[in-house]
């Protein structure tokens, strides 16, 4: 802590500066957003990551073909409008260790297990992060982390594993988990500022506001410097780390306040229902990669664990207990509905994407996609042959139509390091990674 007479209130700077715009959420303003002018010369890398939990249903997920010849199962069925843009993949398996559900969500994009303790936390750097350290510094955020479900902090988790292993699928660093935001207007007012207004002259407003308020505090800092040894010098400049990243998102702001919008209101928060709660926060997605806010999302429609039921499906049962069906087969095929019923609304926040205009395309057109989970059986807790789906064309990187099956207990992180070297961020290794795959669109040629 620096103890000097000059002291820094330190919300000065921490109280959100950032993303001065504002944006509509509902389905219908989201067409006017395609008409307007796309100023991106080329098409830009973008990431985005879709986690489901609690295992799935594999009798109904993994197609009998592999190749083009392979047919939709009933759980990928909601996505046969995008047969062409899917890559099904099988055969990939996440590395051994920790806890059942808290090394599940962990080793998803680490390839790291989670360690058994509950407060000295320890995963891997996720290649979401990874990828938003070089991709960020092009847009105001470096990356989003969302979620449905709010933060367990002492409910139901592994027992001995911190709850915060099940509560995200992003590590900032190995001893860093990223939190995900459940409430669509806090995402809101992250993403677009909490002026309440697309105005443009509301927006240069808090622009101009910002810029005023980040000058005083970086005078007051460099005033302080001067006075402070060198310990102490070490931690003001991880400070003015965070301050030199707010003065990038303003610049950036700045370069957007033209831009003209509808003038929309923020969201009042967590709407009622699972469905509003999951199509709402895909919007937000949507419009985020579409003004190129951030390029980076990664998105937990349920935690680990998650005790969720669905009766709005017919599914009455908590869907954790649900998924130790004890391979009855009344037992699997609820918890293929609610697998099921994932891929739906996921199918939703996919059409969105492909009748977004990116360019010379569309966000699909231009993105990666990942889909999946960290368990596949979900009464044994397996972490081998993983569902996974691939989306997106990846600016004609990718090739859909296909179910690719790769040797058994291939490492998962080799998807990992593919996806990033088509993002543009190549990689030696992730995790347990052994190699790249290879998903290469010649093969269709």
């Amino acid at each position: 802590m620096i103890i000097t007479k000059k002291a820094i209130p330190r919300r000065t700077v921490l109280r959100g500066i950032g993303a001065s715009l504002a944006l509509p959420l509902l389905d219908g303003m989201v067409p006017a957003f395609a008409s307007l002018r796309n100023t991106v010369a080329k098409p830009v890398g973008r990431l985005g990551v879709v986690y489901v939990p609690n295992g799935m249903a594999m009798e109904y997920w993994t197609p009998a073909a592999e190749g083009t010849a392979f047919e939709l199962t009933p759980i990928l069925q909601p996505l046969a409008p995008f047969r062409d843009e899917l890559l099904v993949l099988s055969g990939l398996s996440g590395v051994r260790g920790g806890g059942a559900h808290a090394s599940a969500s962990t080793r998803f994009l680490t390839g790291t297990p989670s360690k058994q303790t509950e407060y000295d936390l320890h995963g891997g750097i996720s290649m979401d992060q990874f990828a938003a350290r070089e991709l960020g510094q092009y847009t105001q955020l470096a990356s989003l982390e969302l979620a449905l479900d709010g933060r367990d902090n002492a409910g139901s988790c592994d027992a001995g594993y911190s709850c915060a292993y099940t509560n995200t699928i992003s590590w900032r660093s190995a001893t860093t988990p990223l939190p995900m935001e459940n409430n669509p207007r806090a995402v809101f007012e992250r993403l677009f500022g909490d002026s309440g207004s697309t105005d443009t002259a509301a927006r240069l407003a808090r622009i101009r506001e910002e810029r005023s308020v980040l000058d005083s505090v970086t005078d007051k800092v460099a005033a302080l410097e001067r006075g402070l040894g060198p310990g102490d010098r070490g931690k003001l400049g991880e400070y003015l780390e965070a301050v030199r990243d707010i003065e990038r998102r303003i610049q950036k702001a700045e370069q957007q306040s033209a831009q003209k919008l509808p003038v929309v209101e923020q969201p009042a928060g967590i709407p009622a229902t699972y469905k509003e709660h999951a199509e709402l926060m895909f919007d937000l997605q949507v419009l985020a990669y579409q003004t190129d806010l951030t390029r980076i999302i990664t998105f937990m429609m349920a935690r680990e664990l998650s005790g969720r039921s669905y009766p709005e499906i017919g599914v009455a049962d908590a869907h954790h207990p649900l998924s130790h069906h004890e391979n009855q087969p009344e037992r699997i095929g609820l918890m293929s509905k609610i697998n099921t019923y994932h891929t739906t609304l996921f199918a939703g926040y996919v059409e969105k994407l492909r009748s977004t205009s990116d360019g010379d395309g569309s966000l699909l057109d231009h993105m990666i996609l990942i889909y999946g989970a960290g368990i596949s059986n979900s009464n044994a807790h397996s972490p081998d042959d993983l569902p996974i789906l691939l989306l997106g064309g990846a600016a004609g990187q990718l090739k859909g139509g296909r179910h690719l099956k790769y040797p058994k207990e291939t490492p998962m992180p080799n998807l990992l390091l593919t996806v990033m070297e088509k993002l543009g961020v190549p990689m030696e290794s992730i995790g347990n990674s052994t190699g790249k795959l290879e998903i290469e669109p010649l093969s269709l040629a």
